[in-house]
């Protein structure tokens, strides 16, 4: 599998994303469902935003290695939350786990009106090998 990734400016580097991730000669594709901070019981958290966002990517993170895949080969990442002013002020959350991963993953942020239950931020991701 090769990965090109596409960047014509540079001010995305500091968002943790790149504009485009072009795959040649995949093996095969992984498309997650969004994953949030549900626990294993199925229960929704109501914990605050820092404490979901890291479950969410402990969920995430479990999806893929359980597909047999790597975080490292996310190349889509869509970001839905029910308040991007909370999200970002615990952003550096996401970006740590992309640096330890060296994800380059085109992305999108969605501020949504909900999400189920209690829920405040979903992880929706497509993985490569």
């Amino acid at each position: 599998m090769e990965k090109r990734v596409i960047n014509p400016w540079k001010w995305q580097d500091e968002r943790s994303y790149v504009q485009a991730v072009e795959v040649k000669n995949a093996q095969s594709t992984l498309y997650c469902s969004g994953q949030a901070a549900v626990k294993p019981n199925g229960q929704s958290s109501s914990e605050d935003m820092r404490a979901q966002l890291t479950e969410a990517i402990r969920n995430l993170e479990q999806v893929i290695s359980d597909a047999g895949y790597e975080c490292k080969n996310i190349v889509r990442l869509n970001v839905f939350t029910t308040s991007s002013e909370e999200l970002f002020s615990c952003f550096d959350i996401f970006q740590n786990w992309v640096v330890k991963y060296d994800i380059k993953q085109a992305s999108t942020l969605l501020e949504v009106k909900g999400l189920f239950e209690t829920l405040k931020v979903e992880l929706e991701a497509t993985v490569v090998k």
